[in-house]
């Protein structure tokens, strides 16, 4: 149906007129997408952005749950314009519901059934590209998610002379991720086929759209991913490169080391973008596996989606989580010893199995532990039982009466420097997630001398809740997170009982303290948070015009009024760092006796360990004399923490006690520190270039 109303008058000769076109409704089913029709007719043969074009869609439809939604308008070319996507929450229905570029209001800062005219979360202008308008348009309604339905009602389309702009994303500072889908509907799963196109000339160069591909020019497999982020306008999600026929390929893109698994982070609840680069780099800084990620920008099937972190998907590999590959064969001795990777995490009777132990002080509260590899399905039974067996002793050991002993508690069971580290990035950022999802571990094959691998705590992720104050009271830094088990995912509540332990709160406090001169100082910190903000400088400007959420209260709640600008968010997280350290300086379980350098040192002395030349120019000797260190961890960071290279000390070494490390001219001159990791053991050297 068509109706013409006179809209304005100019102070021209000619009228201004808004043509509205109406369509009709149809079922909205869980996890499928509906397109329904409007015929368009009588009007001019082109619109654009400044003459005349698309202006408003309007749409009436009942639904039990709106984030489960995303809704598009199709051109009759086929160009699609987004709407809104996963806005609202579990909230019910829009009711009259009018999407105008020039509203004052965003659609996420509105409520639910959306009642008024709001400004789109995409881009509908992109439908005004010059083609004829007259022929058939559509609705296009997708609900990713079961359990609740509903039904579209109506719908209009309003053509007129303030015709919707968009953003014309062409070219940027950042490399530029565009996918495109071909008409496939991103789901939650499957993951659907799409093209893939990376373009990306160096740093500090600008790439454009119209450049070659040269990063990456092939097929993908793309699905959604997340949970609370998938509820939010700019989607999360996950890809596998692909060949022509679906098969999984490795690939290394942006420089990162060639896999086939990879994740797109939204940003959307991170107005900094530094939330997860920050915490990532603290605990790589510290010497363990984190995500690789790079700041890009996205185009999605033509349309400019905003600032995104693409990152390793965590998985099994030697260049990411670093444990032995568990074949099905794989079913007894030391074979049957790793690798596995597993996590605390939202869970089902088919992916998990339930601990024997309850955290101290939420007796009755049950614990899962989710397999992440090998998957669930591909785990013999042998294995199943191993790994079950293994946890099952190792909490026997934290909560018996011998839970301190050095070999008959839980030390024999857990790597204590991963515990430590996992800790204190967590703590660090308030991370209460840290501790009840999205909370990894793993454990390694043991070795044929005998040699437990032991349970390490890591990678972590997951900060889109951090690094904020989120309840009255927050403002000055306080609380620690480790014991709130009792959540929507019950955690185990481990460090509540390691913490008991005296040495291990003292081991706790001296990696805290040492790493509150450097990576942990307030300066470095700053200066990493400047380093994103410089990074994003131009792009941010872009992500906001384009999701329109700066100056809002969405995603995480938060105390404090939404900052105005990106320059005054970025302050806010620095000065709230600011805040929680000196609230964890004061506050940091554990004392300082026999800990900083005199302990490192001492440590170092009772195996007298030595490096030479020192100051060095290119090549570096470590030289022992007492102990075995076969079979330890060395690296060299710099003065900031950042991990230089990292090497085991082999058999090879055993014969002399000594290692040469080579190829060191390239690095400047300056402080650098020698680690070196057994066990729960830990040693330190200054060296100077």
């Amino acid at each position: 149906m068509k109706n013409t109303l006179l809209c304005l008058f100019l102070s021209t000769s000619y009228s201004v007129f808004c043509q509205t076109f109406t369509g009709g409704g149809g079922p909205i089913n869980d996890n499928s997408t509906i397109d329904i029709p409007v015929s368009v007719t009588g009007l001019p043969t082109t619109i654009d952005t400044t003459n005349f074009g698309l202006e408003t869609v309007c749409i009436n439809l009942t639904h039990t749950y709106d984030a489960d939604l995303t809704v598009w308008i199709v051109a009759p070319d086929g160009t699609v314009g987004m709407l809104f996507s996963n806005t609202g929450g579990g909230d019910d229905n829009f009711t009259n519901t009018c999407l105008n570029v020039d509203a004052a209001t965003s659609l996420s800062a509105g409520t639910a059934p959306f009642t008024g005219t709001f400004k789109p979360s995409g881009q509908i202008g992109l439908v005004n590209n010059g083609q004829n308008p007259n022929g058939s348009w559509k609705l296009r309604v997708n609900d990713n998610y079961g359990a609740d339905q509903g039904n579209v009602i109506s719908f209009s389309i309003t053509f007129g002379n303030n015709p919707a702009g968009y953003f014309a994303f062409s070219s940027s500072l950042l490399p530029i991720v565009e996918i495109n889908t071909n008409g496939n509907v991103i789901q939650n799963d499957p993951k659907v086929m799409a093209d893939m196109k990376i373009r990306f000339n160096g740093q500090g160069v600008r790439n454009y759209m119209t450049d070659a591909p040269d990063e990456y020019n092939g097929k993908i497999g793309i699905e959604y991913r997340g949970n609370y982020s998938l509820s939010l306008p700019q989607k999360p999600y996950s890809f596998e490169t692909w060949d022509l026929n679906g098969n999984t390929i490795d690939s290394s893109l942006l420089g990162m080391p060639a896999e086939s698994d990879w994740v797109l982070l939204a940003n959307y609840n991170d107005k900094s973008f530094s939330r997860n680069i920050l915490p990532f780099h603290l605990f790589d800084s510290m010497g363990n596996y984190a995500t690789r990620t790079r700041l890009v920008d996205v185009v999605l099937n033509g349309e400019y989606q905003g600032i995104y972190l693409l990152g390793e998907k965590i998985k099994r590999d030697n260049n990411r989580v670093d444990v032995n590959k568990l074949e099905p064969i794989d079913i007894g001795g030391i074979d049957l010893t790793g690798g596995y990777i597993l996590k605390i995490d939202y869970w089902d009777n088919t992916n998990s199995w339930q601990l024997n132990h309850s955290p101290i002080g939420f007796p009755g509260l049950d614990i899962h532990m989710v397999y992440v590899y090998p998957k669930p399905q591909d785990l013999m039974p042998q294995q199943t039982t191993y790994i079950q067996n293994f946890i099952a002793d190792y909490e026997d050991a934290l909560y018996g009466t011998n839970f301190a002993h050095p070999s008959l508690g839980y030390r024999s069971f857990i790597d204590v420097p991963s515990f430590i580290d996992y800790f204190i990035v967590n703590e660090v950022c308030r991370n209460g997630d840290g501790f009840k999802k999205s909370r990894f571990f793993s454990k390694d094959r043991d070795k044929p001398d005998g040699t437990v691998k032991k349970l390490k705590a890591g990678p972590v992720w997951d900060f889109d809740w951090a690094e904020k104050d989120m309840w009255g009271g927050s403002e000055d830094g306080s609380q620690f997170m480790y014991g709130a088990c009792d959540q929507d995912v019950n955690a185990p509540g481990w460090y509540i009982r390691l913490l008991q332990d005296t040495l291990f709160a003292n081991e706790v406090r001296c990696r805290y303290d040492d790493m509150r001169r450097s990576i942990l100082k307030e300066s470095y910190i700053d200066g990493k948070i400047d380093s994103v903000a410089q990074t994003v400088n131009e792009s941010q400007a872009w992500h906001y015009q384009t999701w329109g959420h700066l100056g809002s209260a969405t995603g995480t709640p938060e105390v404090q009024a939404p900052s105005q600008t990106y320059a005054e968010e970025v302050q806010r997280l620095k000065d709230w760092f600011h805040r929680r350290l000196a609230w964890l300086d004061a506050n940091m379980p554990g004392t300082l006796n026999g800990c900083s350098m005199l302990g490192i040192q001492d440590l170092v002395n009772a195996n007298k360990i030595t490096a030479y030349p020192n100051p060095f120019s290119s090549i570096i000797t470590i030289e022992w004399t007492q102990a075995d260190l076969v079979g330890a961890q060395l690296a060299i960071r710099d003065g900031s923490g950042r991990m230089i290279k990292t090497q085991d000390i082999s058999s090879d070494s055993a014969y002399d006690k000594s290692l040469t490390i080579t190829d060191l001219h390239d690095l400047a001159s300056g402080v650098y520190f020698i680690e070196i990791v057994k066990g729960d053991e830990r040693a330190m050297l200054k060296i100077i270039k």
